[in-house]
């Protein structure tokens, strides 16, 4: 009986570790996915494409999985936030203050959705993107 319960609470324990191993592969290639959006618009530096790399960005992670999803919401979260204490310093500037944040928060929930990102896409960006 004792080696019953005990093959009952290992097996419990592994599957329950198994399933917290895959959440946090999915938070981790989710990452790498929202930060390759990243590179790609800083290297494309095409305008009013913002948009569209959040958007993909988002949707690149959000196919992972429950990990992937978790990661886009955290990181597109911080990003805004840390964006609204830059919009104190910066007046004027296109890309920045309340409408900008919330279009960025439409295209990140967008992407997060599974609607193809491409919807954001500006005409003329280059095809490598």
């Amino acid at each position: 009986m004792k080696l019953f319960t005990g093959l009952i609470f290992c097996s419990l324990v592994l599957g329950v570790s198994s399933q917290w191993y895959s959440f946090i592969s999915e938070a981790a290639q989710g990452a790498w996915d929202m930060y390759r959006a990243y590179c790609d618009m800083r290297e494309a530096n095409y305008k009013n494409s913002d948009k569209y790399f959040h958007a993909r960005g988002n949707y690149d992670a959000a196919q992972r999985g429950p990990g992937g999803t978790w990661a886009a919401r955290v990181i597109s979260d911080a990003r805004e936030h840390s964006q609204r204490v830059t919009d104190l310093f910066k007046y004027g500037d296109s890309g920045h203050g309340v409408e900008d944040s919330k279009a960025d928060q439409a295209a990140n929930e967008w992407g997060r959705s599974g609607k193809d990102p491409n919807h954001f896409r500006p005409p003329g960006l280059p095809d490598k993107y």
